[in-house]
Parts: structure tokens; C-alpha cells; sequence
């Protein structure tokens, strides 16, 4: 079984090395939508893969780090990042084209070190996020699955969020503490779901 959580954010890139010249030589923008698809290895005591309410929380801060914000590859010149630093409050650099391939890669990756650092409460099974999917257009989709991430090697201490995006998360430390968990640093799991009170056993 899969559910589906649908997220919206606006963002600019510019994609280069693509083959559209508007694409890869100016600066724009689009109104993405992304699917984030969860299956489990069991139902949990409310009978559901994984509440919807708990993807309202870490997993929603993540992606919307991506609204308003400037996406950038680590590539680009000092210059433009420079450039782009001292000109935006919201902006993130990645190690890949922010294509949106690359969108879906880089949430699918982030979303699945969240899970994997979330202590579950409520008799959930192996939840586990099967795909994201990123509509840069209306008629235009890229769908990235775990098996994809093997097209790329890198970390979460690859990917940078600016200062102003870390200060509108719920918690600005939450990606440091996904860091040290991801490394070994720290043992417990950062992110604790919350206890229900259950009305059937």
C-alpha cells in the first residue's frame, strides 16, 4: 500500500548544460508540486501507513526551504554564488543541476535520512518513502526512486541551506542534528514522534 502527501512551493534555477538555451542561460522560475509517496511494512494502531499530520512537521520544513528560495549548483562560479549570496536571504546549494530530476533526488534523499532518524510511536511499521515526485510544469513531471540515488554520491553535508531559510524551521537545528545522527555522532534518533493515548487495544 502507498499513501501519497502533496507539498507546493515556488522557486528559481537556472539549469545548466540543458538543451534549452532560455533553461540554461537565465535566471527563472516555476510553481512546483511535489508528491511524496510512503509505504510501510504493516499499518499502524490507527490503522494508516503513516499519519498525515506527522509529514506537517520535519518532512514539510525540508521542502519548503525550497520556496522563494534561489537553487543553485555547487558548480557554479564563486562569482555568481557570491553574487547570489549577497543578493538573496533564502538560497541553497546543491552538488547537482537543479533540474527537476535533481529536485526529486535531493527531497527524496533528505526525506529518507528524516525517516530513518524519526522514532516512531504509534505502532508503525518499516515506513519508508518509495518515491518523490517534482512538476516543474503543469504537463511536465520527474519521479525519483531510492534505487535512483546510486547516480549520484553525496552527503547531506553536501547540500547548504542559507541562514534565512534555517531560521524559519520549526527547529533551526534540525539539520545539524540529521548530520550528526546520519554520521554516528549521535545514538538516539533526533526526531521523536509523539505518544498516543490509544482508545482501542
Amino acid at each position: 500500500m502507498i499513501i501519497r502527501k502533496k507539498f507546493k512551493f515556488e522557486g528559481a534555477h537556472i539549469v545548466r548544460d540543458c538543451s534549452s538555451d532560455r533553461c540554461k542561460k537565465s535566471l527563472h522560475g516555476h510553481s512546483y508540486v511535489v508528491e511524496v509517496f510512503l509505504t510501510s511494512t504493516k499499518l499502524d494502531f490507527g490503522q494508516m501507513i503513516y499519519d498525515f499530520g506527522l509529514t506537517k512537521g520535519t518532512i514539510k520544513d525540508f521542502i519548503d526551504s525550497f520556496d522563494h528560495a534561489y537553487a543553485m549548483w555547487s558548480k557554479e562560479s564563486e562569482e555568481f554564488k557570491n553574487f547570489i549570496k549577497s543578493n538573496s536571504d533564502r538560497y541553497i546549494e546543491m552538488p547537482v543541476s537543479p533540474s527537476a530530476e535533481c529536485f526529486a533526488l535531493t527531497i527524496l534523499f533528505i526525506i529518507d535520512k528524516v525517516l530513518g532518524a524519526t522514532q516512531f510511536n504509534n505502532g508503525e511499521g518499516e515506513v519508508k518513502v518509495r518515491s518523490v515526485r517534482v512538476h516543474e510544469t503543469d504537463t511536465g513531471y520527474a519521479e525519483a526512486f531510492l534505487e535512483d540515488l546510486k547516480w549520484f554520491d553525496y552527503e547531506l553535508t553536501d547540500i547548504h541551506f542559507s541562514q534565512s531559510i534555517k531560521a524559519e524551521w520549526n527547529d533551526p537545528g534540525m539539520y545539524d542534528k540529521l548530520k550528526l545522527y546520519t554520521s554516528g555522532v549521535l545514538t538516539e534518533k533526533p526526531f521523536v514522534n509523539p505518544f498516543v493515548e490509544r482508545k482501542f487495544m
